[in-house]
């Protein structure tokens, strides 16, 4: 008996450690950008690329699962007022500071606080501001947190997502110009180790990460621009993981060694147009635009059927989507006749793109070539990521661009004020200067409106207003193509929230347990 409890013993433990060898404890995932890391501060970063490293560094009070479901995440729990204007957050007591530092309710007020300091360079002031006036936010004790909103705000919840930044490291300082920028400290499941600037940012394991030790010690973000240089990395086993350029996606669907994801995403790409500049404060000419422009060339040569026309500015997988919307089916007669109404014998402008981003720049010169059959000669100017966000973020009037190539990634609330309301300009997100007095109300209206049924209404006139105005050509929907190699495990599920919602979670596998 004695013997076969020593056998069951040893076979236990044998299985332990099997389970625990999962994994590699030394792993480091490698990770690619699409180009260069601006700011590492959540109050003042405007890009995907600079979030996508502080999602590792920062948390919010509340983050999102897998099904886009809001969840817990330095916050415990909240309650809202029957009248829905104050919410009351009480906060982990188990949280630290990346150098030690307990969290606490302080910092949660001193990061709103900041975001609403207009001398802080925060595009994200609006999403505070209700009707003009600010959210009050208060600390009721060390591990409770008051909200008071001025009338019930339907996307406050959502918007608690925010990264929180310590108040014991940039209380006093001038935010804009402080050296956390580039050596940032969160509360996240990764501490910032080291940001070499062209090339990489490196995170390391937080062993006292409140929902528990990261199975990876570590990421390297390595920067990489260029879609097919990040593809060669890929297949060379330098990185893990990378977007995959449609033009390779049946290849690498049989690439031993990689899997291949793709999913929708709430993300949709454009043509924007500087509305400051007079070539374009014509709608005529932008309608003429919209006519000369094939989108269904567009996504047949460039996408071969993993992506689809736009013409809205949502998404289809959004719950706020409406495809009632003015539409502009290619046209090269009706554009001429537009362009001749608005009086204009020669139009010539230049249009920006990020360098790298092969389906953008394919897409500018296939805009050049059907724009030249209505007359209009275009230029492509292919510039480095970090250098165009400072063209279109400049806090100035007009801008320095004519028109440029990008794509926004939308939120899990279809709140667009940022980005479309005219108060958003210059210093916004609507770097494009759009004005409509009717948009703004219905933007306004649709925050204030509470009941989600009536705010799809709301947000279907919008999008018509929209679209009618074109101050933009809605260009494509893409799905995400992602290759991640076989050594990566603890992914999440393939959706729009990404493949990296639980990074806690993703490990490397020993090279004995790969499949």
């Amino acid at each position: 008996m004695r013997k076969f409890s020593n056998l069951l013993i040893c076979s236990l433990l044998l299985f332990s450690m099997a389970i625990a060898m999962d994994f590699d404890q030394e792993g480091i995932l490698r990770s690619s950008l699409n180009g260069e890391v601006s700011i590492l501060n959540p109050v003042l970063s405007t890009d995907n690329i600079s979030s996508a490293v502080e999602g590792a560094i920062f948390n919010g009070l509340i983050t999102f699962n897998e099904k886009l479901e809001v969840i817990p995440e330095l916050a415990a729990s909240w309650q809202a007022s029957k009248d829905g204007k104050t919410w009351t957050f009480n906060l982990r007591r188990d949280v630290f500071w990346h150098d030690g530092r307990p969290f606490t309710s302080e910092d949660v007020v001193f990061t709103y606080n900041a975001i609403l300091n207009p001398k802080v360079n925060s595009v994200r002031r609006s999403d505070y501001i209700i009707n003009g006036q600010p959210i009050k936010f208060k600390a009721l004790d060390k591990y409770t947190v008051q909200a008071v909103l001025p009338v019930p705000f339907a996307p406050f919840l959502v918007r608690m997502g925010m990264g929180i930044v310590p108040k014991h490291l940039l209380g006093g300082k001038d935010l804009n110009t402080a050296s956390f920028n580039r050596r940032p400290v969160g509360t996240g499941p990764f501490i910032f180790k080291e940001w070499t600037s062209g090339d990489h940012v490196t995170v390391v394991r937080n062993p006292k990460y409140f929902l528990g030790a990261p199975k990876l010690a570590g990421i390297k973000y390595k920067m990489i621009a260029d879609d097919n240089s990040q593809l060669v990395a890929l297949e060379a086993d330098e990185i893990d993981e990378a977007g995959i350029p449609p033009k390779d996606y049946e290849r690498m669907k049989k690439k031993a060694g990689i899997k291949v994801y793709d999913y929708d995403v709430l993300l949709y790409i454009y043509l924007g147009f500087n509305l400051a500049n007079p070539k374009f404060a014509d709608l005529r000419v932008r309608q003429a635009l919209a006519y000369a422009t094939d989108k269904k060339q567009l996504v047949d040569l460039i996408f071969k059927g993993l992506a689809s026309p736009a013409s809205a500015p949502t998404a289809p997988i959004s719950w706020a989507y409406n495809s009632n919307v003015p539409k502009y089916e290619y046209n090269p007669e009706r554009a001429k006749k537009l362009l001749k109404e608005a009086g204009v014998n020669s139009l010539e402008f230049t249009i920006l793109v990020n360098q790298g981003n092969k389906e953008r720049e394919k897409a500018a010169v296939i805009l050049q070539q059907q724009y030249k059959k209505v007359g209009v000669n275009v230029k492509v100017r292919v510039m480095e990521w970090s250098a165009l966000l400072k063209i279109v973020n400049a806090p100035k009037d007009p801008k320095e661009f004519e028109a440029v190539i990008m794509g926004w990634s939308l939120g899990l609330d279809p709140d667009a004020y940022s980005i479309w309301h005219s108060s958003q300009y210059p210093a916004g997100f609507n770097f494009v200067k759009y004005s409509n007095k009717k948009v703004d109300r219905l933007l306004d209206q649709g925050r204030l409106t509470t009941d989600k049924n009536e705010r799809k209404k709301i947000y279907a006139k919008i999008w018509q207003e929209i679209a009618a105005d074109q101050p933009y050509i809605f260009l494509w929907y893409p799905k995400a193509l992602t290759g991640i190699r076989d050594r990566v495990g603890g992914l999440s599920k393939p959706g729009p929230a990404g493949l990296f919602v639980h990074l806690e979670k993703v490990f490397i596998r020993n090279a004995q347990v790969r499949p």
